[in-house]
């Protein structure tokens, strides 16, 4: 077993968690940065974050789907608000896990998605050693649903990881109280409207997001 961390780090780590690692090698594997692995050797966090990513989407939607009758577009709105990366940094914010997390450098290499990365390569762990109970136990305990208040702050952040722009918006009151808004990037436009700027700018950074991922041509 490659323990190069106290053994105090293991229990503080699993009590977080709520669970006691039969193999730690996981518990290791899952708080160790692509930076440390490159430094160091050994395995980083990818591939558990990999598998986390899936067992996320599929414990959350068992969830809802025990919870609620509402159709299949109604059930995907929601489950992106507790599977978007606002939603798992907070989660990770609660559970304090980045403390734990082995990295080589400043922290500047450790921003971006890390954080949201971390908490899925953590649930991969969960799942591998304990089964979904104790990767669905973890995700009860720190994973709340978030307003997807900003599709602007999700589509802005789909655009930057494939290009160095930000999207184009272009706002205006069509009638007294209704506004509309047009967003452009990647090549793609959509617009949206609304009874307000925010709400007008939202709707269209949902429908461009929507469009970009979908790989619709306009």
């Amino acid at each position: 077993m490659s323990e190069d961390r106290p053994q105090e780090w293991y229990g503080e780590a699993e009590r977080i968690l709520g669970h006691v690692f039969r193999d730690r090698d996981l518990l290791l594997t899952a708080f160790t940065h692509e930076t440390w692995a490159e430094a160091f050797g050994g395995k980083s966090n990818e591939r558990l974050e990999f598998l986390g990513d899936s067992v996320l989407q599929l414990a959350v939607t068992e969830e809802l789907l025990e919870r609620s009758d509402s159709d299949e577009g109604t059930l995907t709105e929601v489950r992106k608000q507790f599977v978007a990366r606002p939603a798992l940094e907070q989660a990770e914010h609660r559970a304090g896990l980045m403390p734990y997390l082995r990295y080589v450098g400043s922290e500047s290499n450790v921003g971006g998605k890390t954080a949201s990365n971390l908490f899925e390569a953590v649930i991969g762990a969960l799942y591998l050693d304990g089964g979904m109970p104790a990767a669905k136990a973890f995700m009860k305990r720190y994973l709340s649903r978030t307003d997807t208040e900003n599709y602007k702050t999700i589509l802005q952040e789909y655009v930057q990881e494939r290009q160095k722009n930000t999207p184009r918006y272009s706002t205006h009151e069509e009638a007294e109280g209704t506004f509309v808004c047009t967003v452009s990037a990647l090549g793609q436009s959509e617009q949206g409207k609304g009874t307000s700027k925010k709400a007008a700018e939202t709707m269209a950074a949902r429908r461009l997001y929507d469009k970009l991922r979908k790989g619709i041509k306009s």
